[in-house]
């Protein structure tokens, strides 16, 4: 549960805590704020996506504007790098380096500056790449995904060069990753070949978010992703629905039923063999999610258990997309064949290959009324589940606490972040910290996305916290 600040909370947080001053460096940021906000915008007003069908000219502009603003934030050996997989050259990643004091340890601070297309203007109240400050809030395509994760580290540096100088001697590897919303195709390869180049002892992946506007949150766990494809078919071509329909069922209907199969009547997810993990501690009102959602009155959740763990540490099953005639091109025919892709989240825990050929068997042993079943897999990730015990996520839970003033959230996300399995499997020895700056509100990847800028200010400072307490006791 998460607790209201208390007396001894906001003694601690105030001044001198463990031997970092807080104080003086909450003057660090505040003092750089309003500068950090206006790179911020500048920023997010290059639209740099990694998608075909954009142009790569301003992908390949963004990643300057963050090597820029890398070294007027000193930092050394700044580099904009790609790698070729396939014949396909991969997005344009920014690499810049500090160098480790002799004994002290390196950390790896990940954020990317590719964005989401910013879809129909019509549905924007601003500009989708004009920062528009209303409020508390800041709206722009990527001002929270994730150009305001750059902007958290570089602001953590800054500050923490204005504090501390040549005393803080934690090595910082800054890596900006340009192809993560196109599913970091080349992320792999570019490990592989940069494997020395972004060694770490931590990894901290600011991509996440915060359980709500005034409470952080450390991403604790993530579900792993598989996704795939399903097609029936029940002719070998279209014939006329009035001359034969009746005897058979058009194939859209057979793979409704089929769909159907897959979840129980309490909507939750109805395939033998996939893994569940314990239910979570942490109370998520239904009320919050219903908001947190959109929910329409009248809807009913589906599954069971508490609502954190339906999120965070059971499966979750979607059909995310469906090869069907739109009603405006519809024909009075019967379809011989319909196709629809499937999104598993899984718990963590789960092996991704396990859960797939689970799916592939449901989806066999279920082919309604014989119809002829196809299924095609796709991609996977694996889940992902921090040790609270480890040092790294003993100060950053620290850090979140001083930064906000109250105790923090250990948080799953029911969303996956597939390239931090590469980071495991490449670097096996690194502590990774999930964290971020978005709340609940801020809409990635939807229209109208925006930034709190208080979040933001205290999500600076909790890095800063995080870096000077590895920096000062170490891991």
């Amino acid at each position: 549960m998460v607790t209201a600040m208390n007396d001894e909370l906001s003694n601690r947080t105030s001044g001198d805590a463990d031997g970092v001053d807080v104080a003086a460096l909450r003057e660090g940021i505040d003092t750089r704020f309003d500068a950090a906000v206006e790179q911020l915008k500048a920023l997010v007003a290059i639209p740099g996506i990694a998608w075909d069908a954009f142009d790569p000219a301003e992908l390949t502009r963004s990643a300057e504007a963050v090597a820029e603003t890398a070294r007027a934030a000193g930092l050394t050996d700044v580099q904009i790098l790609r790698v070729d997989q396939d014949g396909v050259s991969g997005g344009p990643a920014v690499v810049a380096r500090r160098a480790a004091a002799p004994g002290k340890p390196t950390v790896l601070l990940y954020a990317h500056h590719d964005v989401q297309p910013p879809g129909d203007a019509a549905e924007w109240a601003s500009e989708p790449f004009t920062a528009t400050h209303a409020g508390e809030r800041l709206f722009g395509r990527g001002a929270a995904d994730d150009k305001a994760g750059i902007m958290a580290h570089i602001g953590a540096l800054e500050a923490l060069d204005d504090v501390l100088g040549d005393d803080f001697g934690v090595g910082v590897t800054l890596f900006i990753e340009g192809e993560e919303e196109a599913g970091s195709p080349t992320f792999r390869q570019f490990l592989q070949t940069h494997r020395d180049l972004l060694a770490a002892d931590v990894i901290v992946v600011a991509d996440s978010s915060n359980w709500k506007v005034g409470v952080p949150a450390l991403t604790t766990s993530l579900r792993g992703l598989v996704d795939g494809t399903i097609e029936v078919q029940v002719l070998d071509h279209a014939v006329h629905s009035g001359m034969f329909g009746g005897p058979v069922l058009d194939a859209p209907t057979l793979l409704s039923r089929l769909i159907a199969t897959l979840h129980d009547e309490n909507g939750s997810v109805a395939v033998e063999g996939l893994a569940r993990s314990e239910d979570t501690a942490v109370d998520y009102p239904e009320s919050d999610y219903r908001t947190d959602a959109s929910v329409l009155d009248g809807v009913r959740l589906a599954g069971t258990g508490p609502l954190a763990s339906r999120l965070w540490t059971q499966p979750a099953l979607s059909i995310i997309g469906m090869d069907v005639p739109s009603v405006a091109t519809s024909s009075n025919t019967l379809l011989p064949r319909a196709r629809a892709k499937f999104s598993l989240r899984l718990a963590p825990g789960s092996d991704p290959a396990e859960a797939m050929e689970a799916v592939r068997s449901h989806v066999q042993r279920h082919a309604p009324f014989g119809a002829r079943v196809t299924f095609t897999p796709g991609e996977t990730g694996a889940a992902f589940a921090t040790d609270t015990a480890e040092p790294a996520a003993r100060h950053a839970l620290w850090a979140l606490e001083q930064a906000w003033s109250v105790n923090p959230v250990e948080s799953g996300i029911g969303g996956s972040i597939p390239f931090i399995a590469d980071l495991m499997d490449i670097y096996p020895r690194a502590q990774i910290l999930v964290t971020g700056v978005e709340d609940p509100d801020s809409r990635a990847h939807s229209a109208n996305e925006s930034l709190h800028l208080g979040e933001f200010r205290k999500a600076m400072l909790a890095e800063a916290l995080l870096l000077v307490r590895i920096n000062s006791t170490g891991l």
